[in-house]
């Protein structure tokens, strides 16, 4: 959860709360949980005199302890696509020969605003080019200054045909960058197992295409589909976030 937008949500919040005591408890747990990622006075700078003496008058009525108690812990601070665009520049600008990268991923869905949260690693895809990957100090002090760093993955894990539907960013400095296709990137974490990328495709699913998610099914997963494993992965986020079975 992003806090910033958790902190907008709140102040609407605010001029509209009900006498029912859950929506009201519900704004308090917000206020505690804000309260104590950032500190009480960066928090009430935030706010207007309204809104505070509005939340401790909440907080007089005795309600008891948080009962949204996962609020604090599922806050993070998301990285702005213009840090990693910064992070790029700089990174061509140190660059002696020109280098292409594709990232997937997060960020390649960070960077179209299709998704918002926190991560530091940037998905390239297969290797990490030896011009780039060679650059250990560059690399090392870019990770401490932006808490960025660059990753990698198998191009395997990905639709059949993907590198022709690649889009490009822009050239920053010696880097040409270019983002798989969103697309392939929802059908490709459709056939994980792992809760971050369940995540990723329930944000997803109402931003794309549905149409087009299931004719890249039929048409680019059938190396994916293949393998048993993958398939029953697939069956299951697909009915998770549809509640239906997997298109055949």
């Amino acid at each position: 959860i992003d806090p910033e937008a958790l902190l907008a949500a709140f102040k609407r919040e605010c001029e509209r709360i009900p006498h029912d005591f859950r929506a009201r408890l519900l704004p308090r747990d917000v206020f505690v949980a804000l309260r104590n990622r950032w500190g009480e006075d960066r928090l009430n700078a935030r706010l207007t005199p309204a809104h505070r003496s509005l939340m401790r008058n909440i907080e007089a009525e005795g309600m008891g302890e948080p009962k949204f108690i996962s609020l604090e812990q599922r806050m993070a601070d998301p990285t702005d696509p213009q840090t990693l665009q910064q992070f790029l520049r700089e990174v061509g600008a140190a660059l002696k020969t020109p280098v292409r990268i594709v990232i997937g991923g997060s960020w390649a869905l960070a960077l179209r605003s299709l998704l918002r949260h926190a991560t530091d690693g940037i998905d390239v895809v297969d290797e990490i080019p030896e011009a780039l990957r060679a650059e250990h100090a560059l690399l090392d002090g870019l990770a401490l200054r932006y808490g960025l760093r660059l990753t990698h993955f198998q191009s395997h894990y990905l639709p059949e045909g993907w590198s022709a539907r690649v889009e490009s960013l822009g050239r920053f400095g010696q880097l040409d960058v270019y983002l798989v296709h969103p697309v392939d990137i929802f059908v490709g974490k459709l056939f994980s197992k792992r809760t971050k990328d369940r995540d990723d495709l329930r944000m997803l699913s109402g931003s794309l295409d549905r149409t087009a998610i299931v004719n890249r099914l039929r048409t680019s997963a059938s190396r994916l589909l293949a393998d048993p494993g993958l398939r029953a992965d697939a069956q299951k986020n697909w009915y998770i976030l549809f509640g239906e079975d997997l298109p055949e």
